[in-house]
């Protein structure tokens, strides 16, 4: 999975065959469809093994933000340039013509939510920020917009990432002073 996740950043876009991943990772490729039952759900756990960790980077960035305002911006900012979208994209395609591997986007998705809303409930917390929502909702929507946007952008949807402001998908910030 991990080899297939390096491919899939190196070769961006590219379709990779059962027998380049397995003589990158060494094994034969009937062990690959034996384990994963197929290249696609490959595929699909590779992506967002690559989505995974670059969820953790983005983190770091947004541990850096001085307030409220830097970390949204920040953050959507480090989203939307995330290498692993693309896979991410390709990854949940795949699950739409093929039904079987939903369970498997499901899996993953819940993982990155829960990932995400353990980080912003830390984040919040230590600095005394809020949301206007629920923070599994808060994440819900983040997520979904950069997904929604990078599915439109690989579809071919004209426009750019300055086109989309990500950061608004999130309503964290300080707390109001009183006058």
């Amino acid at each position: 999975m991990t080899v297939t996740a390096e491919l899939c950043l190196q070769r961006r876009g590219a379709d990779l065959s059962v027998a380049e991943i397995a003589r990158a990772a060494g094994v034969y490729p009937n062990q690959i469809t034996h384990h994963f039952g197929s290249k696609d759900s490959l595929m699909v756990h590779a992506a967002f093994l690559g989505l995974l960790h670059d969820a953790k980077r983005v983190e770091k960035v947004g541990r850096r933000a001085g307030d409220a305002e830097a970390f949204r911006r920040n953050t959507a900012r480090a989203v939307l340039a995330m290498p692993s979208l693309p896979a991410v994209s390709r990854a949940l395609a795949a699950a739409i013509a093929r039904p079987e591997l939903s369970q498997v986007v499901d899996t993953h998705l819940q993982l990155l939510f829960r990932q995400s809303e353990r980080y912003l409930q830390a984040i919040t917390t230590a600095r005394g920020w809020s949301a206007e929502r629920a923070l599994a909702l808060e994440v819900r929507t983040f997520w979904s917009t950069a997904l929604g946007a990078t599915l439109l952008s690989r579809a071919g949807v004209s426009g750019t990432t300055t086109d989309l402001d990500l950061a608004s998908a999130l309503t964290v910030h300080e707390p109001i002073s009183p006058i």
